[in-house]
């Protein structure tokens, strides 16, 4: 019996297996768009219960991932929401992409893998949600604008604009991020 029959059965077991299947995807995924590594774990575990509730409503058990992505980028966007109005939540800095690669032959070359994946993840944070919405699908999630345009149901036209608009920003932050970083320091220090 597939993954998506047993969760419509109600077997825990296979909400366990889907977990482990997209669980660190998906809170990869929270993580860039709501900047808050404890509130993104809270998301998932919605999502999953959500997913577990509401399986018969998926209609093609072969759009899983998608529809769990959906739940999760909806879930983000209820909690932005949340956010932007009653200012509840602060953003944390959270170093959940700052861990060494096991396979990097040279230390050197894993503290510098390591201070690139921290400059882009701060990058990402920077910009805007509808940014990091979109830059986060397309380039995270590897999804075409087709399907981005679906998820969000925003314009074609639209989700290219995010992407290139994001990209833009987050190339200007990455060229000057350095700059930035030595500015703020000096700043704390006078």
């Amino acid at each position: 019996m597939d993954l998506v029959e047993r969760l419509r059965n109600g077997e825990e077991s296979a909400l366990n297996e889907l977990m482990q299947l997209y669980g660190n995807e998906l809170l990869r995924t929270a993580v860039l768009l709501v900047k808050d590594h404890y509130l993104a774990e809270e998301i998932v575990q919605d999502t999953f219960v959500t997913a577990f509730q509401k399986m018969e409503q998926l209609e093609d058990g072969s759009k899983l991932k998608g529809w769990l992505v959906i739940i999760t980028v909806n879930g983000c966007r209820a909690r932005m929401r949340k956010w932007s109005w009653k200012n509840i939540f602060l953003a944390k800095k959270e170093a959940a992409f700052n861990q060494l690669a096991e396979t990097d032959p040279l230390p050197e070359a894993a503290l510098l893998t390591a201070q690139r994946n921290e400059l882009l993840h701060k990058g990402i944070q920077s910009l805007a949600y509808h940014y990091r919405e979109a830059i986060t699908l397309f380039y995270f999630h590897e999804l075409p604008i087709r399907e981005i345009s679906e998820m969000l149901q925003e314009n074609e036209n639209t989700v290219k604009t995010r992407i290139a608009r994001g990209r833009r920003l987050l190339k200007d932050f990455l060229e000057r991020g350095d700059e930035d970083d030595e500015h703020e320091r000096r700043a704390k220090e006078s």
